[in-house]
């Protein structure tokens, strides 16, 4: 009985691979659909997955694997700008030691087993929700009218009244408006992403469908790659990019997208509910001025823990926390799928 690990998918025809897809379909919540096979390159790894759609939101299928997760020292090592870069940051930070400080900042070193699963591609807010501009004026907020009226004749992309409204402009000129849901309860949310099929990553998950199971510091490596256009920062050279692309949220090697954003985090969850938020730091970092290589480190780093979570209230915590749904196919073998 071949369960289906990253090895076992990779040997596997297109047909097979697309039959499996298929019978796959059959066991999943209603109204989710599979679209076909599409390929995803990136970072020196290569995928050939099934994507899947439910309610308009792609999913893709992740093998499973045996991986090595966490970090506590250099696979290949830095390269000579990223040695001096993290260097110059560390004694201005009163960094003595860089590696020890960076193990401080790591998942500890473990062996997992990660099962085969259906990710979904993008995250969704916890804290904030889409509503309609006539459903934003039933909130009956004092301040929403005046501040969507000066936004519409503003030429600013986003505005937000901390932890009450959000507002975005696209390109088109349609304005998207987000309400602060300061009611919402985690356990409600995991209730009732469960009733509907629907489970939560862990953080074991979360580093591999983020590094593939790589053993850099970096899904792409050990040293910086001072080509990227980042957040905040623009680029950091003179390579041209695509407006509006930003090289941390773009599709990975599973066809995967992440926020590249460290004032963000997504939210994993531990089996006894202990939350662990990945990827980001709250901005701690990049807004202490240590510049992008230290600064993108909690977005960047596929293993990075921000220790001071614990300090945040909910409510700030919940402003910057995303979640990404799964399905789970552990016990789902290659020759035991139902045939349609």
């Amino acid at each position: 009985m071949k369960a289906l690990t990253r090895s076992v998918w990779q040997e596997l025809s297109e047909q097979d691979k697309q039959g499996c897809m298929k019978r796959i379909e059959l066991m999943l919540p209603e109204g989710m659909r599979y679209e076909g096979l599409k390929t995803f390159e990136r970072f020196g790894q290569r995928t050939e997955t099934g994507v899947f759609t439910h309610e308009g939101e792609r999913f893709v299928f992740v093998p499973g694997d045996q991986v090595t997760l966490g970090w506590e020292q250099w696979q290949h090592g830095m390269d000579e700008a990223t040695s001096v870069d993290f260097q110059e940051t560390a004694d201005t930070q009163g960094i003595e030691d860089v590696q020890a400080f960076l193990t401080s900042q790591m998942s500890p070193v473990r062996e997992v087993t990660i099962g085969p699963m259906l990710v979904e591609c993008e995250t969704i807010s916890l804290g904030w929700i889409e509503v309609s501009e006539e459903e934003a004026f039933a909130q009956e907020n004092e301040d929403f009218p005046e501040a969507l009226a000066q936004f519409k004749q503003s030429g600013l992309n986003e505005y937000e009244l901390h932890l009450q409204f959000r507002m975005v402009r696209h390109r088109e000129g349609d304005i998207q408006i987000f309400w602060f849901n300061e009611g919402i309860d985690l356990e409600d949310v995991v209730k009732e992403e469960t009733a509907a099929g629907f489970g939560l990553l862990t953080e074991d998950e979360w580093e591999y469908i983020y590094g593939g199971g790589c053993r850099t510091l970096f899904p792409w490596g050990d040293s910086f790659d001072y080509t990227m256009r980042l957040r905040y920062f623009g680029k950091l050279n003179d390579q041209p990019a695509a407006a509006n692309s930003y090289d941390l949220e773009l599709p990975n090697f599973f066809g995967i997208q992440f926020r590249g954003d460290p004032y963000k985090y997504e939210l994993t969850l531990a089996a006894d509910g202990e939350v662990m938020p990945k990827g980001g730091d709250g901005g701690m970092l990049v807004c202490g001025g240590t510049g992008p290589l230290l600064g993108f480190l909690p977005a960047a780093s596929v293993f990075f823990r921000d220790e001071n979570v614990d300090e945040l209230d909910w409510e700030e915590l919940m402003d910057a926390l995303y979640y990404r749904r799964v399905i789970r196919l552990t016990d789902v073998k290659v020759d035991e799928i139902p045939e349609s």
